[in-house]
């Protein structure tokens, strides 16, 4: 017997990397993430800037589950800007973003500027809420 379970991952700004709070979800119900998004609180009073979906699911055979799915990664709320866009600002804070922007290939970065402000690379097909 097959036994699938549905999960939701919680992105908040970390020291070096991401601090990641996964819970447990009924479905992909964005909604409901946004929702469940507002109890979330990482160390240094870090509130999560984005969310995405896993299925995981396992046979009788298998000891452990496996991700079969994964969604876009739903950011909440946030300013996109492009590479001109951060080019254009003439700020030199933003030198080594402009520099990682063109090294990487980004074409745009969301900037959330909740508790913590946290810059990240917009990927396509990822989608910002209104928040």
């Amino acid at each position: 017997m097959k036994i699938e379970k549905n999960f939701v991952t919680f992105l908040s700004p970390g020291t070096f990397f991401s601090e990641e709070t996964v819970k447990e979800i009924d479905s992909w119900d964005v909604n409901k993430a946004v929702e469940m998004s507002k109890n979330i609180v990482e160390r240094y009073d870090a509130t999560p800037y984005a969310f995405y979906f896993t299925t995981r699911a396992r046979d009788d055979y298998d000891l452990d589950s496996k991700q079969i799915d994964e969604s876009v990664i739903y950011y909440l709320g946030g300013e996109i800007r492009s590479l001109k866009d951060v080019e254009l600002e003439l700020n030199p804070d933003n030198n080594i973003l402009i520099e990682n922007m063109r090294n990487n290939g980004y074409k745009r970065v969301i900037t959330n500027s909740g508790k913590w402000k946290s810059v990240h690379p917009l990927k396509d097909g990822d989608i910002v809420l209104q928040y």
